[in-house]
């Protein structure tokens, strides 16, 4: 491929110089300005342009202070009447004013009478523009916003921007409309159809109706000039992930490609035959593993849409072209479960499965240790343990990592360093919305599982106040007597598990004073490994009926036979928490039951929680939901979202833009790689202006 454009890569191009210049280069702006602005995230005349009005004030004039509901910010002509000096210290200085209906007073608490005198002389024409508010029955303008004389006019909407100590509104208009002058007359970066079908106007016609709105309308964020900037961010957000994207596929990878003999044992050992979503999957990912570059997929589904079937196909798919896979669980709990349910099918296909987590010490690790390294393990499951230095793979084709999100970036550079030409499918329960999907994986291919496995039962979902809580203790003993299992999930008290277990603590108490011991077990994060694999352990055999637990059951535990989950104090949770955790059970053949306990009174937020909850099984539905709730960030989890901060485009509101943003880079670059077309070119420019230029670098050099 050819070399770009030297520039392009070590350079900001020279048309967008102005606007990436000081914040000292545009008029009344001075060093001090500078600093209180950087304040507000605003370091050059680009950030101010992308600091769009929050808000707006209405300064359409009217005849008299009569014709406005007060309190009010009205613009209104008047005839200055006399001057009433304080007569004591303390007290306002008032002027009383005339409009064409009634008198009223022009109120100032500092100022001299001399500044005063000269801004509203006696018997002049002046327009006021500021907030009237009625104090004893009288009108009164305190401190107006503006004095002007007959003839000079104001905006009749002016904008409002937000502010942070030493800025005022003026100054931000004035540095706004300073910075907006210097916007570069730019070819243009969107599809030229879909301008268009939207009917959008230029870069720079979007960004002036943007600051400057004619009424509340305006302030939109469905109004054109809006979606338009919005797109302009979600695009270029979109064209970095694609060309990650297209990066990632260039590196080389190894071909992997199976024979299928030991998946069709697997298939005619399962009791059931794998959904349409399951084998569609397994078809894109030995698609992948086939091709000659690194795969980078995330597959994504929803509680018990059998995500792990999809995985251990994959897995088996490069031990049958002589290579290894490893699975990787984000805790022991689950590393020690996927081990167990894919042991028998494992052997159903003759294949060498083992487990390998922190507990593994002394002879038995060093024993796995050089079985893995001989490549006589050929499935190994594990937890970060996998990742430590002298671990060591015979030919490590395919790593699966399950609830990525849980993964840190360290771990997964660690993965890298150990196989660089290593496949990876990510897998997630965690239904994202199709527009966060995009944000949070946009480099990866996307396969969703959206169908149930047959044998799954519908569980009923019910809403009970935390006060009949002997209500729900005898429920439970009746289901004891009947053979049945629950779990009982303590409150989310904060994001500490220390917290949280002291609650469970003491669930775990009342519960088994209530109903006898041996009948109750306790599982939570803090506890001793050994002791907490005995607390599941007696629960998979059913030897405890209850489990109480913290959050750390949210994630993959599976007990067919469990067929009610209590949440107590509900309200605390997530919606994606509480619809994860509702996903162990409804497992095994028995009708299953999920009561959501809450403290009275509920806020709209929580109720519209439990409402949904009550409505929905759809995980899909349930997130998208959430997003309209919570907010993207909530979503996913702010500390760990890695979503990118947009300053115009709002993921809940433009979510299908997003879609469309994604569609359009990857045809962009489908149709010009390397970005050197006119649009492509354009689009580059766009990547500087948003300061995603680092992305270029992606593009192949020489």
């Amino acid at each position: 491929m050819a070399c770009l454009d030297r520039r392009a890569v070590t350079g900001r191009p020279e048309p967008l110089f102005p606007i990436f210049a000081g914040l000292e280069t545009l008029p009344g702006i001075g060093p001090k300005t500078a600093k209180l602005l950087a304040n507000m995230a605003v370091a050059t005349p680009k950030d101010l342009v992308f600091t769009l009005p929050t808000g707006g004030i209405d300064r359409t004039p009217v005849a008299s202070v009569l014709d406005a509901t007060l309190p009010d910010v009205v613009t209104v002509p008047v005839t200055v009447g006399h001057h009433i000096a304080p007569s004591t210290r303390g007290r306002p200085y008032r002027i009383e004013v005339e409009d064409a209906r009634t008198t009223f007073q022009v109120v100032f608490f500092r100022g001299s009478a001399d500044l005063h005198g000269r801004a509203l002389p006696t018997g002049q024409r002046r327009i006021l523009s500021g907030k009237v508010e009625l104090y004893d029955g009288v009108a009164q303008m305190a401190h107006p916003d503006y004095v002007l004389a007959e003839g000079e006019t104001l905006p009749a909407f002016e904008p409002v921007y937000p502010l942070t100590a030493g800025i005022t509104a003026k100054l931000m208009r004035r540095a706004v409309d300073a910075a907006l002058s210097r916007v570069p007359e730019m070819a243009e970066w969107i599809d030229p159809q879909l301008m268009i079908e939207r009917d959008w106007p230029a870069f720079g016609d979007a960004l002036r109706q943007a600051h400057h709105p004619e009424d509340p309308r305006d302030l939109s964020p469905a109004m054109t000039h809006r979606q338009r900037l919005a797109y302009d961010e979600l695009f270029a957000h979109q064209v970095t992930l694609a060309l990650a994207r297209s990066s990632e596929r260039r590196r080389k990878g190894v071909a992997t490609v199976g024979d299928g003999r030991l998946r069709r044992r697997v298939l005619d050992a399962l009791p059931y035959r794998p959904t349409g979503a399951q084998q569609r999957a397994v078809e894109e990912i030995a698609a992948d593993l086939a091709a000659p570059h690194r795969m980078n997929r995330l597959l994504q589904g929803d509680v018990g849409s059998g995500k792990t079937l999809v995985a251990l196909m994959s897995l088996l798919t490069a031990v049958e072209a002589g290579g290894q896979g490893v699975l990787m669980a984000p805790t022991e709990i689950l590393a020690r479960q996927h081990a167990a349910g894919l042991r028998p099918l494992a052997d159903a296909a003759g294949v060498v499965l083992e487990i390998l987590t922190g507990r593994d010490k002394g002879k038995e690790r060093e024993a796995k240790r050089a079985a893995l390294a001989r490549g006589d393990i050929q499935i190994l499951v594990g937890t970060h343990a996998v990742f430590q230095r002298d671990v060591f793979f015979a030919d490590l084709r395919l790593a699966v990592i399950d609830e990525q999100h849980r993964f840190g970036v360290r771990q997964r550079m660690l993965l890298g360093e150990k196989a660089v030409t290593t496949d990876v499918l990510v897998m997630t329960a965690t239904p994202i919305p199709r527009s966060l999907a995009l944000t949070q994986y946009g480099d990866m291919d996307l396969s969703v599982l959206d169908e149930k496995p047959p044998g799954r039962t519908p569980v009923q979902t019910a809403t009970v106040p935390v006060s009949r809580m002997e209500d729900v203790v005898a429920k439970m003993r009746a289901a004891v007597a009947e053979g049945r299992q629950a779990y009982w999930v303590c409150p989310l008290v904060e994001e500490s598990e220390v917290v949280d277990t002291t609650s469970a603590e003491e669930r775990f108490r009342s519960l088994r004073a209530a109903l006898g011991d041996g009948v109750v077990g306790l599982v939570h994060g803090q506890m001793p490994p050994a002791q907490k694999d005995a607390a599941m352990a007696d629960f998979v055999a059913g030897r405890t009926k209850i489990l109480v637990a913290t959050t750390v059951i949210e994630v993959g535990v599976d007990v067919p036979n469990a067929s009610i989950m209590v949440i107590e104090r509900a309200e605390t949770f997530g919606l994606a928490q509480l619809h994860q955790l509702r996903g162990r059970v409804g497992r095994g053949a028995a009708a299953s039951t999920c009561l959501l306990m809450y403290k009275a009174p509920l806020g709209e937020t929580a109720e519209a929680r439990l409402r949904i909850l009550r409505e929905s099984e759809d995980g899909f539905r349930i997130s998208e939901e959430d997003l309209a709730l919570r907010g993207a960030g909530d979503v996913i989890g702010t500390a760990q979202s890695g979503l990118p901060r947009f300053r115009i485009a709002d993921l809940e509101r433009h979510a299908a833009l997003m879609e469309l943003a994604s569609t359009d880079a990857r045809a962009l670059l489908a149709k010009d790689p390397e970005l050197k077309g006119t649009r492509g070119q354009a689009a580059r420019l766009l990547l500087w202006l948003t300061e995603q230029d680092r992305a270029l670098r992606l593009l192949s050099v020489g």
